[in-house]
């Protein structure tokens, strides 16, 4: 803004004084041409003949003429031993006047030149003249035009000076509004700023609030979602390593109990004994190495790419499944129904998650009772269920069974629990599947006694 502003007042200035010394220039010529025509028409107004002295018509011109305030008209008449000036009755603007001012007046009258510039220490000058043709035995005369350019120069300068003072102000406004107008603009990115500089660990639910429907506010809510995106990788994290530790400790204390007897020689003597206690520890160990599998596989629940639909016949995938869970245990298998369409879907984890809940339903049940696989359309929507036999699911339990570690109250009494590991997370498999499929899983009794859990999927 400050070299646009300097580059106004540079040329305006570099225009002014342009159009001053043309002015100047016209007003010298101007004058010249009217004295001149003066001369050559003019009439004297005693005698109404034309004039025959030069004093007589510098004097009745002189008397007619209205010049400019920085314009000085003058008569000069080489007479001996002073030169006579004739001038206007009228002061000039200027220190030193040049009637006033005899050296640079005979230093004009001694100048080959018709118009020229004077400087001197009072102020430069501006003039032209014209030769008076003088008779037998007159002294040389001639007319001369006077223009004082520091005068002038002073008008364009009180120009330049306005301009200058109107281009600081307006500078200095420029920069107050700039300077708010950037603040505001700014603030929402010194907000995502502090924001990101308070995070820790172990806060991450600071959020920048979202105004406007701008490039800042488009900025603000990225941030928002990635810190979304982060508070939950974060929580994940710390779920599975509270969750990691809380399961683990129960068997880690059983292997380390047992093998520090070994070690001591206070454990078993027989082999029998021996092989038992190898036994234990062994299936603790398997124990924990399914816990370990459970728990990294929902952690992977979290990720993008926990899911791979494809095109899948839905009737081929009821099928599949069927056939693969009566080999868990001797039930009584049925495959009521079977539904009909493509739909898109991850057939390994839909698998999964219906194996898991067949292995669920054989936990809670005996030989020979009925356990159903089946799938079918409602509203749009494709169910996939497991119905058992069994004693069912408490209201109690209901709402508690599909969080990790939660067996319900029933559980420790070997009524329903999560199955899989024995941990309390194949229900919780199910549910993370089935929400990475945008679905759920529900709960509800079998008619007859049992539960049926079923998969609820959008038909797409």
């Amino acid at each position: 803004m400050t070299v646009a502003l300097a580059t106004v007042v540079l040329t305006t200035r570099s225009i002014l004084q342009r159009d001053m010394n043309e002015r100047i220039g016209q007003i010298l010529t101007q004058e010249t041409a009217e004295f001149d025509n003066f001369v050559t028409h003019g009439r004297d107004p005693d005698t109404g003949e034309r004039f025959t002295e030069a004093r007589q018509l510098l004097t009745v011109y002189l008397q007619r003429q209205f010049p400019e305030p920085t314009e000085e008209l003058l008569g000069f008449i080489q007479e001996d031993p002073r030169p006579t000036v004739i001038r206007q009755p009228r002061e000039i603007p200027s220190p030193l006047p040049l009637h006033r001012d005899r050296p640079s007046l005979e230093a004009i009258a001694a100048d080959d030149r018709r118009s020229g510039t004077l400087r001197r220490e009072s102020g430069e000058v501006r003039w032209a003249k014209v030769p008076i043709a003088a008779r037998a035995g007159e002294p040389a005369s001639m007319f001369v035009v006077a223009l004082h350019a520091d005068r002038a120069q002073s008008s364009t300068d009180n120009v330049v000076g306005v301009l200058l003072a109107i281009s600081g102000v307006a500078l200095l406004m420029t920069c107050a509004v700039s300077w708010a107008v950037a603040g505001s603009i700014l603030a929402p990115v010194r907000l995502v700023r502090s924001t990101a500089a308070q995070l820790t660990e172990q806060d991450l639910t600071r959020r920048i609030p979202i105004r406007g429907r701008d490039d800042i506010s488009a900025l603000a809510e990225t941030f928002n979602a990635m810190l979304d995106r982060l508070e939950r990788a974060f929580a994940v994290q710390r779920r599975f390593v509270d969750d990691a530790g809380h399961e683990l400790r129960t068997p880690i204390t059983i292997v380390r109990g047992h093998l520090e007897l070994m070690s001591q020689g206070e454990g078993p003597s027989s082999v029998q004994e021996r092989r038992e206690t190898v036994r234990l520890v062994t299936d603790e160990l398997d124990r924990m190495s399914r816990i370990v599998e459970d728990l990294l596989l929902l952690a992977k629940t979290e990720r993008p790419d926990f899911v791979h639909p494809e095109p899948v016949q839905l009737a081929e995938l009821t099928a599949d499944v069927f056939v693969k869970a009566r080999a868990l245990g001797d039930r009584r298998w049925e495959l009521p129904e079977v539904a009909e369409r493509e739909v898109s879907l991850d057939p390994q984890r839909i698998t999964q998650a219906m194996v898991q809940l067949a292995q669920n339903a054989v936990q809670h049940t005996g030989p020979g009772q009925t356990v159903r696989i089946g799938s079918r359309l409602s509203g749009g929507q494709v169910r996939l269920y497991v119905a058992d036999s069994g004693s069912g699911v408490p209201a109690e339990d209901a709402d508690v069974i599909f969080e990790r570690f939660r067996r319900g109250t029933a559980g420790r009494r070997g009524a329903r629990s999560g199955g899989g590991s024995g941990a309390g997370l194949g229900l919780s498999i199910v549910k993370a599947i089935a929400e990475g499929h945008h679905g759920r899983v529900e709960l509800r009794p079998t008619l007859g006694g049992g539960a049926t859990f079923e998969l609820v999927l959008e038909a797409t």
